[in-house]
């Protein structure tokens, strides 16, 4: 007796052997598609997704922004951004199918009839696409315009479907706030209207594989668990940094700074993954509880004027050419004290990393790009090596690379060849692109894809939001009343003040 052959869906890229999930019914909604955001991750992330076939036939996209668009408008400015920007080889059937979804309504947040007509307009889609009254609402808006445009979805009656069959969520940029009061009052605001089991706080680092990958390395490996601790870990660094300066993004950085924009959220929440216990399950909730347990353990070390420093780029040379400081860019005033560099010292208080300080660095038009998690190992108590120079062996050190290459690094000492002991320091390294033939999602698939499958184990819930600004709040204060930030040259890796914030405990930052 043959077996009945399984039905094979026609926008299954056949090159893709992976066994993923694959989207139900449904359609997105996105606010603020005229921006950078939808056009090169949104719109190219929703068509990968559609190319690998993890999206079901009758898809809906729906566009709403202030533009004179027809939906014929709207569907060349996607298909513009999928041919520029899609990770995935353009396919014209999958094309095809997709632009029989896309939708497009023009409004402002505080226009009652445009809200009136997306609810028409998803009402259709329901009918005639199939997608059975489940609807996601990206706001990729300013955070000012979040609750104008929560409080339409709910006047509309968009904000719940019309039976508990239905599902409606919100998915929302950072930043979830400007300090802890803000973010708890944007909380209030959104849970009100949109229960916090639909509230998808967007983390595009979450999305990373690399990032995912911490996960699988410390608790899929024997190897690493016994020495994860204070009586092996000497200190841990995380650093993203940004060979970029800030040209045309005055009206988003300026009063919102460094810290605000990286440390409260991403590398933060990468603190949360490297000291977080095994969790009982990767189950969303079991996952969110450990790392809430980190972030409710975390402080600040103190004294912050002693564990923290901040700066802002000026002029100089990098990548061959001479770059203006921010302060000579549009937009900023003269005497703008928004940090372009912040770092911070903080101590996880559990019994596991009591006293192993964790430092968090970011800025921009730093030396290079690169986003990584070194976790740095005591010396060997003894060296009886007496042709090895100290400078010439450091510490051990495992470095996970976020990007731009992704993988991680292993570093230890081994022999030099010849005929005395002699001991210097090498590496091991995995890379990604080396070990796996297929590539890697981008970050915005996996996020948008876990939206539309109502799975949440990647992205920060309220109280992670708020314990997060617990942390961060009083160094903000502190910078407040602290002056301007120290000046940097762009292309150097920060101001003074951080090596010397690490000098202080006779550490220093790793160069990536």
């Amino acid at each position: 007796m043959t077996a009945p052959s399984k039905q094979r869906n026609p926008l299954r890229d056949p090159r893709d052997k992976r066994l993923p999930r694959i989207a139900g019914p449904s359609g997105l909604v996105i606010f603020g598609v005229t921006g950078d955001l939808s056009r090169k991750k949104l719109m190219p992330a929703i068509y990968d997704l559609a190319n690998r076939g993890l999206l079901p036939p009758g898809f809906a996209l729906v566009g709403f922004a202030r533009r004179d668009w027809a939906d014929q408008d709207f569907m060349q400015v996607v298909h513009d951004a999928v041919k520029e920007h899609a990770r995935t080889p353009f396919r014209q059937t999958v094309w095809d199918q997709l632009a029989e979804g896309i939708r497009f309504v023009q409004g402002t947040f505080d226009d009652d009839s445009a809200f009136d007509s997306l609810a028409a307009t998803i009402a259709d889609l329901d009918r005639d696409r199939g997608t059975g009254g489940n609807h996601a609402f990206y706001l990729s808006v300013p955070p000012s315009a979040f609750t104008t445009v929560v409080n339409q979805l709910k006047r509309a009656g968009l904000a719940s479907g019309e039976n508990p069959s239905q599902w409606r969520r919100v998915v929302i940029e950072k930043p979830f706030g400007h300090d802890l009061a803000s973010a708890k009052q944007l909380n209030k605001t959104v849970n009100a209207v949109f229960p916090e089991e639909s509230v998808f706080r967007i983390d595009h680092y979450l999305g990373k594989e690399t990032v995912q990958n911490i996960l699988a390395l410390r608790f899929a490996n024997q190897l690493y668990e016994p020495i994860w601790n204070a009586n092996y870990v000497d200190h841990v660094q995380i650093t993203m940094a940004e060979d970029i300066g800030l040209g045309g993004r005055a009206g988003y950085y300026d009063g919102i700074g460094a810290a605000r924009d990286v440390i409260q959220n991403h590398l933060l929440q990468l603190l949360a993954l490297i000291a977080m216990e095994e969790p009982v399950s990767f189950k969303p909730s079991d996952l969110r509880t450990e790392k809430v347990k980190v972030l409710s353990a975390t402080r600040p070390a103190l004294p912050l004027a002693e564990t923290t420093a901040r700066g802002q780029y000026t002029g100089g040379w990098q990548g061959g050419q001479k770059v203006p400081g921010l302060l000579e860019e549009g937009g900023f005033s003269k005497d703008s004290t928004t940090e372009t560099y912040a770092a911070i010292t903080a101590e996880v208080n559990t019994r596991r990393w009591a006293g192993v300080p964790f430092y968090l660095r970011t800025g921009k038009r730093l030396g290079r790009r690169v986003t990584e998690v070194a976790v740095v190992f005591k010396r060997a108590p003894h060296l009886p090596f007496d042709d090895t120079a100290t400078e010439e062996l450091g510490q051990n050190a495992l470095v996970v690379r976020v990007q731009p290459d992704e993988g991680v690094t292993i570093r230890f000492g081994s022999k030099v060849p010849g005929n005395t002991m002699e001991v210097r320091d090498v590496t091991m390294d995995f890379g990604y692109g080396h070990a796996f033939t297929e590539s890697s999602p981008e970050a915005y698939e996996r996020l948008l894809l876990d939206v539309l499958l109502g799975e949440p184990s990647l992205f920060p819930k309220n109280d992670e939001v708020e314990l997060s600004w617990e942390i961060l709040d009083p160094v903000l204060r502190h910078w407040a009343g602290a002056g301007a930030p120290e000046k940097y040259k762009a292309g150097t890796w920060g101001p003074a003040s951080a090596d010397a914030m690490m000098a202080r405990t006779g550490r220093h930052w790793r160069r990536p």
